[in-house]
């Protein structure tokens, strides 16, 4: 099938460079349309809770699709696809990454190598680092159960918030702490060495580039700094209540749509020899059918197949995109809401026969096997 998908269709026959070119118009009449009215749903949600409690939940409700939103603005912006400019793309990408707690930079970094990597399962295991079935069954039932338990779809809610609101704090708690010890291992060598040679020789896990330390530095400085500002003007239960609730349940449907994107029945699950970028856009990455309003929210980051195929046709053409090459997509695969506990059944890469599988189909064809073995014996 693979190879047949290979033959037949070629990525030139996709028409995708008309859809390529960014409208800067659009592109800020989508950021004010998602940014003013967050702020100003900040704004309701303080007088309300000035009433009753009770007037909150569907305010945040409105404050968690929105700060959605702000997240896949910013995830245009990390492809250089919403606005034309590269600068200002980076600047837009910046400011929507201190709304939701996230460094930017940094974090686009990380999905450029996801995107070039999708469908790779030997280079690239997925949002939740899964193991290869002979991975799996190498662990102890105890480390089995806490693989299948961390990667339940509750667990989204926990690793939502870890992911947005503790995991860029501890990037540079940690990247600053190796560097202290690189700092005093280099002057023990040479006194006389300069700050900027010493800088430029740490090699870091938590950043790759000087460019991504000043991004999580600074997006830091401005997290925290509002965090310890609105925590004076508001208080800081109210103001930390209401917005690391909205945090977990945004980053936590962010989750669940990435993992629906890529983790589900029959996706392309290839080792790197025999690796196909285009069967990887098509077959690796689903159509996500939504309401209107979820396309609205999530800026129509459903049409995945379309936004692999090519990561610089900006949020506002991949509808356009996908139903002018919809007769070339006959292969990938349309979910909808519905089929998001289905997806979370397959946490496990096989790599004998390039497909993702169930915990539970691969216990029973473990089972299955020894059985086969004693009758092909007694034959």
């Amino acid at each position: 099938m693979q190879t047949e998908i290979r033959n037949e269709v070629k990525k030139s026959d996709f028409v995708l460079n008309p859809y390529m070119k960014s409208n800067d118009l659009w592109a800020t009449y989508q950021i004010i349309n998602t940014v003013v009215p967050y702020i100003c749903l900040w704004f309701l949600a303080v007088k309300a809770a000035a009433i009753s409690l009770w007037l909150l939940p569907p305010i945040m409700v409105m404050m968690i699709l929105f700060s959605l939103r702000c997240f896949s603005l910013m995830h245009d912006c990390g492809h250089y696809s919403l606005f034309s400019s590269k600068k200002v793309n980076r600047i837009v990408g910046f400011g929507l990454g201190v709304i939701n707690a996230i460094p930017q930079y940094p974090w686009s970094r990380g999905h450029a190598y996801h995107h070039k990597t999708n469908g790779d399962w030997d280079r690239y295991r997925g949002v939740a680092s899964f193991l290869s079935t002979e991975e799996f069954s190498k662990l102890n039932a105890f480390d089995q159960s806490v693989y299948e338990v961390v990667r339940h779809p509750l667990m989204a809610l926990p690793g939502g918030f870890f992911y947005l609101a503790i995991k860029p704090r501890l990037a540079l708690v940690l990247g600053g702490y190796g560097f202290a010890k690189h700092l005093v291992t280099c002057l023990k060598k040479d006194t006389r060495m300069r700050f900027s040679e010493i800088f430029t020789s740490y090699e870091s896990r938590n950043w790759y580039t000087t460019a991504e330390f000043w991004d999580l530095l600074l997006n830091n400085i401005c997290v925290i700094g509002s965090w310890i500002i609105f925590s004076n003007l508001l208080g800081a239960g109210l103001f930390l209540g209401i917005y690391f609730t909205i945090l977990t349940f945004s980053a936590a449907i962010f989750l669940y749509v990435f993992f629906m994107q890529h983790n589900f029945e029959g996706s392309y699950a290839h080792k790197t020899e025999g690796w196909d970028y285009l069967t990887a856009a098509i077959e690796g990455s689903s159509y996500l059918e939504l309401p209107t309003i979820f396309k609205w929210f999530s800026a129509d980051i459903g049409y995945h197949n379309i936004h692999h195929l090519s990561e610089r046709i900006p949020n506002y053409h991949l509808e356009a995109c996908h139903h002018q090459n919809i007769h070339l997509l006959s292969k990938s695969k349309t979910l909808r809401m519905g089929d998001i506990f289905d997806c979370f059944k397959f946490i496990l890469w096989d790599a004998e026969s390039d497909s993702l599988v169930s915990i539970e189909s691969f216990r029973q064809n473990i089972q299955f096997k020894p059985q086969i073995n004693i009758e092909s014996r007694s034959i």
